[in-house]
C-alpha cells in the first residue's frame, strides 16, 4: 500500500469500484457509481495530494446518485488496519471505553420518570450486553422511561433487539434484513430472556432523537414507533437504513459500503433517506423537557 505522503488515487479508485460492484446492496446503482468514479478519475478530479481530500471528493460522488449516507470513502487520521471492518471496530472500541459502555447517563427525575441515554453508539452486543442490561434493569422500576438517542450514531442491529427486549413483554418481530450476499433475508426478534429486569411493554416510553441520530439508533427508534410502543420526540433523524461493511483501500482510507437493507414488518419499508419522523416535533435541545412534561401529564391522567 502507498503511504499518506505518496497518495496514488488510481489504485484507491480501482479497488473502491471493484468493492462496489461486488458488494453494494443495489447492483445496478453500484455499476453506475463504479463508472462515475472511473470517469472522474480519468478527468483528473481526484488529482489531490491528501487522503483526506480524496475521501471527501469520492464520498460526495458516491452519495450523488441515491444519497446513501452509509456509502463513503472514510478518512482515518490513524492508520487503518487491513482486516475487513477493523477500522470501524477500533474506533468503536475507543468510544466504548470512554462512555460507560454506551450508557453514559441513567437518572431518575422527580415523579418517577427515568432517563437512560444510549450514546455514542449501540456497541457490539458481546461488549455492550452487561452495561446496557445494568442500565435498563436500573430503570425498570420507574413509572415512565425516556430513552435518549439524540447523540447516538448507530451500531449493532443485535444490540437494537437486546434493548427492545427490555421494553416489550412478548417475543416480537422487529425487523427483517435483506443481504445481497446470497440474496438472503434474516429476521430480528426480541429475546425470550434478558439479564436483569424488564421495564416492560405497558408503561409510558418516550424516545428522544435528533438529526444526528443515525443508522442502528434509527432502527431502534423506528421499530418502537412502528410497534406503537414509544412516542418519538425531537427532530427527524439522519436517514440511514443500510448496514455497511468496511474495507481498507489505503492506509488512511476505508471504503464503507452498504451490504444490506432493512424491511420493517409493520411498514414494509424503512427510514432510508427520509429519516424517522418524530411523533412530537421540536428542537432536539428541547426534547427532554417536552418528553418529561408528556410523561408527567400521562402519569397524572
Amino acid at each position: 500500500m502507498t503511504t499518506l505522503t505518496q497518495l496514488r488515487p488510481a489504485p484507491v479508485i480501482d479497488e473502491t469500484a471493484r468493492l462496489l460492484t461486488e458488494h453494494y446492496v443495489f447492483p445496478e446503482t453500484a455499476e453506475q457509481l463504479a463508472e462515475l468514479l472511473r470517469r472522474r478519475l480519468a478527468e483528473g478530479a481526484y488529482d489531490v495530494e491528501s487522503a483526506e481530500e480524496l475521501g471527501r471528493l469520492v464520498t460526495a460522488d458516491l452519495q450523488s446518485v441515491n444519497g446513501d449516507r452509509h456509502l463513503r470513502l472514510a478518512f482515518h487520521a490513524e492508520q487503518v488496519p487491513e482486516e475487513q471492518g477493523a477500522a470501524a471496530l477500533a474506533a468503536m472500541r475507543r468510544n466504548f471505553d470512554t462512555s460507560l459502555g454506551g450508557a453514559p447517563r441513567v437518572e431518575l427525575l422527580e415523579g418517577g420518570v427515568a432517563v437512560v441515554e444510549l450514546a455514542p453508539s449501540l456497541f457490539p452486543l458481546e461488549w455492550a450486553a452487561e452495561p446496557l442490561g445494568a442500565a435498563l434493569t436500573l430503570a425498570s422500576s420507574a413509572r415512565a422511561l425516556i430513552l435518549d438517542l439524540r447523540a447516538n450514531r448507530g451500531g449493532d442491529p443485535d444490540t437494537v433487539a437486546f434493548v427492545c427486549s427490555y421494553l416489550l413483554d412478548d417475543r416480537t418481530h422487529l425487523n427483517t434484513m435483506y443481504w445481497r450476499e446470497g440474496e438472503r433475508s434474516e429476521q430480528s426478534w426480541t429475546l425470550p430472556h434478558v439479564p436483569g429486569a424488564r421495564f416492560g411493554g405497558t408503561k409510558p416510553l418516550y424516545v428522544l432523537c435528533s438529526d444526528r441520530t443515525f443508522s442502528a439508533a434509527e432502527e431502534l427508534t423506528y421499530d418502537l414507533q412502528q410497534l406503537r410502543r414509544a412516542v418519538v420526540v425531537g427532530e427527524r433523524t439522519g436517514g440511514g437504513a443500510h448496514p455497511r461493511e468496511g474495507w481498507t483501500v489505503h492506509p488512511h482510507l476505508e471504503a464503507s459500503i452498504p451490504v444490506g437493507r432493512a424491511v420493517n414488518p409493520v411498514s414494509g419499508t424503512n427510514w432510508e433517506g427520509t429519516g424517522v419522523q418524530p411523533d412530537i416535533a421540536c428542537a432536539a435541545a428541547d426534547s427532554l423537557d417536552r418528553a418529561y412534561a408528556l410523561a408527567l401529564a400521562r402519569l397524572a391522567g
